[in-house]
C-alpha cells in the first residue's frame, strides 16, 4: 500500500463519517449522503481500496467512535439500519469493479445501480431480522418496503446521477 492510497482510504472513511450527518430523517431510517461517498470511493479508489475505506469507517464506528447516524459502538449491530452500513463495504467493491478505471457516465450509473441493489439486498433482510427477531415488531414485507426502501428511491436516483456526473470527471484528472 502506498502512502497516497492510505491517505485516500482515510479520506474516504472520514468523508463517509461526515456524510452520515448530512441527513434527512424519514421515520426509522434517515436519508444520508453516505451512498454518494461510497460510490465515489469505489469509482475513484477502485473496488479493493474503496471497500477498504468503507471497512475502516465501519470498524471505527464499531470500536465506539460516534460516526454512525445514531452513534457508534458494538451495540450498533442491533440497530435495524446497521445492515445498510455494513453493506457499504461490498457496495464500494462492486461499484469500483463495475465502473472500472475510466468510467463513463453510463457505466457509472450501472455501477451505482449494482451497488444500490447490493445495499438493499443486505440492508432490508438485516432490518427485517432485527425488527422481527430481536425487537419483535412483526414487520410485514410491505411495511419493511415502506420503512426501508421506497421513500429512499428518489434520493438514491439523485445520488446516482451526481455520481455519474462527478466520478468520471474526477477520474480523468487523477494520476494513474
Amino acid at each position: 500500500m502506498t502512502a497516497r492510497k492510505l491517505v485516500y482510504v482515510a479520506l474516504f472513511a472520514a468523508l463517509t463519517a461526515a456524510a452520515a450527518f448530512l441527513r434527512l430523517p424519514l421515520g426509522m431510517v434517515s436519508v444520508t449522503a453516505q451512498f454518494l461517498v461510497t460510490a465515489m470511493a469505489g469509482a475513484l479508489l477502485g473496488g479493493k481500496w474503496g471497500a477498504v475505506s468503507q471497512g475502516v469507517y465501519v470498524a471505527l464506528g464499531l470500536l465506539g467512535l460516534p460516526i454512525f447516524t445514531m452513534g457508534g459502538g458494538i451495540g450498533y449491530v442491533l440497530q435495524p439500519t446497521f445492515g445498510f452500513v455494513l453493506a457499504l463495504i461490498p457496495a464500494a467493491w462492486v461499484i469500483g469493479h463495475v465502473a472500472g478505471v475510466q468510467a463513463t457516465p453510463r457505466r457509472m450509473v450501472l455501477a451505482c445501480l449494482a451497488g444500490l441493489a447490493l445495499l438493499y439486498a443486505v440492508g432490508l433482510p438485516y432490518m427485517a431480522l432485527i425488527c422481527n427477531g430481536y425487537l419483535r415488531q412483526n414487520l410485514p414485507f410491505s411495511r419493511l418496503m415502506m420503512v426501508g426502501c421506497l421513500p429512499f428511491l428518489p434520493f438514491d436516483a439523485v445520488k446516482v446521477v451526481l455520481s455519474a456526473i462527478v466520478c468520471p470527471a474526477v477520474q480523468r484528472r487523477l494520476p494513474r
